[in-house]
């Protein structure tokens, strides 16, 4: 019997378990504070951003939301970023990707106060994270480590292999599961678009995890018997439904259920996840811009 790792039902938990510390804070007159940015008329966009304001709400964290129009000079965004930065009642910062053409992504990333890039991507948190110091975890690789911890995978020892080489997930990932931790020490081959034999790679793995961004790119036939399945990817596909599309992961679920001893389902598995480690590193910010201790979940 497969095991479907309930990404939502994890979520939620950690949220739950969030509200003590900041109880926490607040007995020390510090409510977390979480800045959003968008410069983007995307309508996924604007979703995501809801979405993350609606958790913050939700377990007591102050969210302010920034919107900026798209067609504005990039130096009105960074000059926002570079307000929020100041601001001591903000304590993680925010930006929503994609940002316009004209606006440089690297740049913005960098513009943010490493003490408050809650997404972890400034290139003083990559450096502290590959350090193995690292100040926040990216959301999504960390929402990773907690779905396998949740659902009682041992990674030490673990030969795992990753799909897909982006700054945002596969590298930090393979990091972070390398590292000499509770949740690390496992032997990680990170794949992309250039690995030649790619299903000899996933077929000797005990954990795979799918963050290539192509739409079931993995099946059952790539994998090992009683694999522990991870899909991170999100896409939209055209489909006989009253909205014109389907959500489909990376992992064609079907086949690779009946091979898998667990497996993350599309939607509601590493997506809750990455919402609610946002909500974390914000609590983590707030501790430690105020010098207020609190014990995270």
């Amino acid at each position: 019997m497969t095991d479907i790792i309930d990404g939502d039902a994890v979520a939620a938990e950690l949220r739950s378990d969030l509200r003590a510390s900041i109880e926490t804070l607040a007995d020390a007159g510090v409510r977390p504070g979480l800045a959003t940015v968008l410069m983007s008329d995307d309508p996924a966009s604007e979703t995501y951003v809801s979405m993350k304001q609606r958790d913050c709400e939700e377990v007591g964290i102050e969210g302010i939301h920034v919107e900026i129009d798209p067609d504005a000079p990039a130096e009105e965004l960074y000059d926002t970023v570079a307000d929020l930065n100041a601001d001591p009642e903000v304590h993680g910062v925010l930006v929503q990707m994609p940002v316009p053409d004209h606006v440089d992504d690297r740049e913005v990333v960098r513009a943010v106060d490493p003490q408050k890039d809650v997404d972890g991507f400034h290139p003083e948190n990559v450096g502290r994270l590959v350090a193995g110091n690292p100040r926040f975890k990216p959301c999504t690789p960390h929402g990773v480590q907690k779905l396998l911890d949740a659902a009682d995978v041992e990674t030490e020892g673990a030969d795992v292999t990753i799909l897909g080489r982006s700054d945002i997930v596969g590298k930090p990932l393979a990091n972070l599961l390398v590292q000499k931790t509770d949740l690390g020490n496992a032997t990680v081959t990170l794949c992309h678009s250039r690995t030649e034999d790619l299903p000899a790679k996933t077929r000797d793995a005990d954990v795979v995890v799918a963050a290539a961004g192509v739409p079931e790119m993995i099946d059952g036939s790539m994998l090992a018997e009683g694999a522990v399945v991870v899909d991170v990817g999100i896409n939209r596909v055209e489909a006989d439904t009253d909205k014109g599309y389907e959500l489909v992961g990376d992992v064609e679920f079907d086949s690779a259920e009946e091979k898998a001893s667990a497996i993350t389902p599309v939607p509601g598995g590493v997506g809750p996840m990455t919402r609610a480690m946002l909500l974390y590193n914000t609590v983590a910010a707030a501790s430690r811009q105020t010098g207020v201790d609190v014990e995270l979940p």
